[in-house]
């Protein structure tokens, strides 16, 4: 497997940067390119950015037609953020932010102020799958200015769709109806619409067979029939991140590994946040490269900064606490879990170009 870093001039976050300039908004980050060149075009009513989950410009490759409609209307590819996943990259598009700057890192976090593996999105201890009672954890420590939020002061109308979010759309199409309704009013906005799929079907069933297939082909249906009933808008569609199918490891299963950390792994299956025992750390590099060299990038922490592997700019003030010591990121196509009960199919989160690309298919609707 081809291994890829991000690029944080051509990503996810310069997605949103972009999106903000154009509605006057100063942005935190450089803008990305290939949508400055879309937004400028004209002034469109209505801007429009889809993001569904998981398709990666690797899955619609796999699993839709070159003439079909997000084929056909791909205006380039860009990069996710690291870890391509979807608390980290939808974060990067909600802020314009990158993960060290936010501070929002993967499906789990460490915090050291309840020195806990928070669950973001859920605000569970994920090593107990308990419920942690009052305020959410992430929103308490890590809070950020959303994209929404931001354009609304800027004097525009600004609306984000999701299906936790209300209207609560039971499905796609009702989805696409709220969008279609938005962009009725006559207001010049933006709408930023996150949908979960493929990304849920993916994780289950695997990213190429007939479940995913079908799946992206319903989703490419539907976008193109939105499509058909819009006017003065320009429609994005992108992803968070790619998929791939990956075999399963589950890291309790290395009692030499698990005698090193002083606390279960964080982030993700494919990008493991690693604490260790003091003068352990040697022991652990051997032995974690024992099992999944060539598997798996194992990163110190100084590395890790120096490469900026989270992002550029200014960290936040919690970021070097939620860091460990070491950051093992996937660049085969093994997924390191905590535990035996989970039973994905496909993953994403590594450092693998499939992961890593996603696509920005752009419609002009005069």
């Amino acid at each position: 497997m081809e291994i890829m870093f991000p690029d944080y001039d051509n990503c996810i976050a310069n997605l949103a940067c972009s999106v903000m300039k154009h509605f006057g908004v100063t942005p935190p980050n450089t803008t990305l390119p290939l949508a400055d060149g879309l937004l400028s075009e004209r002034r469109y009513k209505n801007v429009v950015v889809m993001l569904l989950d998981g398709m990666g410009n690797n899955i619609i490759e796999a699993n839709l037609e070159p003439g079909g409609f997000f084929r056909g209307h791909l205006a380039g590819t860009y990069s996710s953020v690291f870890p391509p996943t979807t608390v980290a990259a939808t974060t990067a598009m909600d802020s314009g932010l990158f993960p060290v700057q936010s501070a929002w890192l993967g499906w789990t976090g460490y915090f050291p102020e309840v020195d806990k593996n928070v669950v973001y999105f859920l605000n569970r201890d994920f090593d107990t799958d308990e419920q942690i009672e009052g305020d959410s954890i992430a929103w308490t420590y890590v809070p950020y200015w959303s994209i929404c939020d931001r354009i609304r002061d800027a004097g525009y109308g600004a609306h984000y769709r999701a299906p936790f979010t209300e209207p609560y759309p039971e499905d796609f199409g009702a989805f696409c109806r709220e969008i279609k309704r938005l962009c009725a009013e006559d207001s010049e906005k933006f709408v930023y619409a996150y949908w979960d799929q493929p990304d849920t079907v993916m994780h289950r069933k695997g990213c190429f067979g007939e479940r995913a297939k079908s799946t992206v082909r319903e989703l490419e249906k539907a976008v193109g029939e939105l499509a058909d009933e819009l006017s003065d808008t320009l429609l994005l569609i992108t992803a968070d991140h790619g998929h791939i199918d990956s075999p399963k490891a589950v890291v309790t299963h290395y009692p030499d590994i698990m005698e090193c950390l002083v606390r279960m792994p964080s982030i993700e299956p494919r990008c493991l946040n690693l604490f260790v025992k003091d003068g352990m750390e040697e022991q652990l590099k051997a032995a974690f490269n024992e099992h999944f060299d060539g598997k798996f990038m194992l990163m110190s922490k100084a590395e890790v900064k120096e490469r900026q592997l989270f992002g550029k700019g200014e960290p936040h003030p919690r970021f070097d606490g939620m860091l460990g010591d070491y950051i093992a990121a996937a660049v085969g196509d093994v997924s390191i879990y905590n535990m035996d009960s989970k039973n994905f199919v496909g993953a994403h989160a590594g450092l693998t170009e499939d992961e890593m690309i996603i696509p920005l298919i752009a419609v002009k609707k005069e």
